[in-house]
């Protein structure tokens, strides 16, 4: 694979598994369906995107780390011209990772367990 477009480290005050638990219910969506299984959840949509998060326990809690690579396999060329040159596409992930990570967080546990 290539060099990500974008890359975001932060970290998260719960185990690996709630984090995975937590992101996928949060990621899912009609357009795209995370998959992967283990440390690395994978949200492909679109003709270009392919998000990465990978998770790995630090401490008591968990390191996430969210990368975005431009995966088209024709018409590569366009993708810069289709999301205008990915003017502020950096600090526009950076801002989302983050409400990400604290909305992650600050989920209540479920009562069921």
């Amino acid at each position: 694979m290539t060099k990500p477009l974008v890359e975001e480290t932060g970290f998260v005050p719960l185990p690996p598994a709630e984090v995975r638990r937590r992101l996928i219910a949060l990621v899912s969506s009609p357009y795209a369906e995370p998959s992967g299984d283990g440390d690395v959840v994978v949200l492909q949509g679109s003709w270009w995107y392919r998000g990465e998060y990978a998770l790995e326990r630090r401490g008591q809690g968990t390191q996430v780390t969210h990368r975005v690579y431009n995966i088209a396999s024709r018409g590569r060329w366009a993708v810069p011209l289709a999301n205008r040159f990915f003017i502020g596409f950096a600090a526009k992930t950076r801002e989302g990772f983050a409400e990400l990570l604290r909305t992650i967080a600050d989920q209540p546990e479920p009562r069921d367990r």
